[in-house]
C-alpha cells in the first residue's frame, strides 16, 4: 500500500494559520491534497495534525484524519521523520499495510504531479530508501560572500575567489516539497539526504513559503503558471 502523509500542525508564527489560510481560492493545504488525489498514486491521503481546525479543513477537501498527532511531535523543533514514523505506526494499528509513504508538505501549491510520479520511479528503479526533489542553487555556493562587522565583504571560500563559475561544481538543495520513502526507511533511517536519491526540478517550481513576500511570489507563479 502507498499512502500520502501531509504533516500540518496548527502552530505557525511567521504566517498565522498558514496551512489553512486561503491561497488562490482555497485553503493552502487543499492544494497539496488535490495534487495527491490527482496523482492517482495513493490508497489513502492522510493529514497528520494536532489541530482540530486543520483536521476539519483537511476532511472537507478529501483527506483522511484517522488519528491526531501528539503534542510532543507538534512543536517548532520536531523533525519530519518522527512525524511520518508516528503516522505509519498509527496506520499499522488500523490494519493498513504501508509499504511506501510519501510525505507531502502542506504549503506546496506549485507541486507537480508528474514530479511525484517520476520521483517514485526513481525510488523504485534505484531501490533507494528515499527519493525527493532537488534544484540547483541559483548561484555557485563556492563563490558565496559574507559581510564582516565593518561592512567589508569576504568570501566564504577564498580559494575560489578567482575561479570561473563555469569551472565550479554545481550544487543542489532540497526543494522542500515531498519525500518518498519505504516504510523501513521511515521507521529506521532518520537521515533522508544521505539515504536518498535526488530528482532534479527547475528553480521556478520551488518557493519556500516562510514570509508574506514568499506567499505573494507563490501566488504570482500559481496564477500565471499552475492554475490548478
Amino acid at each position: 500500500m502507498m499512502v500520502a502523509i501531509i504533516p500540518a500542525r496548527g502552530g505557525s508564527k511567521r504566517i498565522p494559520g498558514k496551512n489553512i489560510k486561503e491561497f488562490c481560492g482555497k485553503p493552502m493545504i487543499a492544494h497539496a491534497i488535490q495534487a495527491a488525489k490527482d496523482s492517482v498514486l495513493f490508497e489513502h491521503i492522510i493529514v497528520s495534525t494536532d489541530d482540530h481546525e486543520v483536521s476539519r479543513v483537511a476532511k472537507e477537501h478529501g483527506a483522511d484524519v484517522p488519528f491526531m498527532r501528539p503534542i510532543d511531535l507538534a512543536d517548532d523543533f520536531t523533525p519530519t521523520v518522527p512525524v511520518i514514523r508516528h503516522a505509519i505506526k498509527e496506520c499499522d494499528k488500523l490494519g493498513w499495510n504501508v509499504e511506501v509513504a510519501c510525505c507531502i508538505y502542506p504549503t506546496v501549491p506549485l507541486i507537480d504531479i508528474n514530479d511525484l510520479r517520476e520521483a517514485l520511479n526513481l525510488l523504485i528503479n534505484n531501490k533507494a530508501d528515499y527519493s525527493f526533489p532537488i534544484t540547483e542553487f541559483p548561484s555557485t555556493i563556492q563563490r558565496a560572500l559574507k559581510k564582516g562587522t565593518s561592512g567589508k565583504m569576504e568570501p566564504f571560500y577564498p580559494q575560489y575567489e578567482k575561479t570561473r563559475t563555469q569551472d565550479l561544481e554545481i550544487a543542489y538543495h532540497d526543494a522542500g516539497q515531498f519525500y518518498w520513502g519505504t516504510t523501513n526507511a521511515w521507521l529506521y533511517k532518520d537521515n533522508i539526504y544521505s539515504n536518498g536519491v535526488g530528482f532534479k526540478i527547475p528553480n521556478w517550481k520551488v518557493v519556500d513559503i516562510d514570509t508574506f513576500s514568499d506567499w505573494e511570489r507563490a501566488e504570482i507563479l500559481y496564477k500565471n503558471i499552475i492554475k490548478r
